[in-house]
């Protein structure tokens, strides 16, 4: 296996096993075990605070559907220029709405995707709180309650804009690869 990032931060070996199965289902359900779980392999801690973090946050049950959180993923890590999370993520997008052109709409200019008033606001207020969110106000807040989001909807999509810019920045400093099974996924 190649090095996931530029680090050089051997995975630990053996797993644990509660890891290896983790691993183990994401090869079958994936065909892979993406870079970022590689990546994050060298410290069972970090990984399972990362998987915790991010399962919570993208599986969840929540008022945002699985679509909406991988396309608020995609355009956060998009202005952020995150070149795993970019194709990682559209890959997702892709599936998960079955149009390729989406999934590309979102890394190139999300401005440019045929949305609804709902996605627009979402995806508005992501690219906000990742360019400035010292500036979002009440109104920001109010305009996607005016297009049906919850306060919990809020909360969850403020959190997951926050979890990528992380994760955005740690792939991006760590010069992360993403895995070349995603280019081809959903076209």
């Amino acid at each position: 296996m190649t090095q996931p990032t530029a680090l050089d931060l051997p995975r630990v070996d053996p797993l644990p096993a509660e890891t290896q199965k983790y691993f183990d289902t994401c090869q079958d359900k994936l065909g892979m075990v993406p870079n970022v779980l590689q990546a994050y392999a060298f410290d069972i801690d970090k990984l399972n605070a990362f998987t915790g973090m991010y399962n919570d946050l993208m599986l969840a049950p929540s008022g945002l559907s699985k679509l909406e959180r991988e396309m608020v993923a995609v355009v956060v890590s998009s202005i952020n220029r995150c070149w795993y999370c970019q194709v990682a993520h559209g890959a997702a997008v892709r599936a998960l709405s079955g149009d390729p052109a989406l999934g590309e709409a979102m890394v190139m200019n999300w401005r440019a995707a045929k949305l609804d008033a709902r996605q627009f606001a979402m995806l508005g207020f992501a690219e906000k709180v990742t360019k400035a969110s010292a500036e979002v106000l009440e109104a920001d807040r109010q305009a996607l309650r005016d297009v049906g989001l919850s306060d919990r909807d809020i909360f969850d999509l403020a959190s997951v804009i926050g979890f990528f810019n992380m994760s955005n920045r740690v792939a991006s400093a760590t010069g992360m690869e993403p895995n070349p099974e995603y280019h081809g996924q959903a076209r």
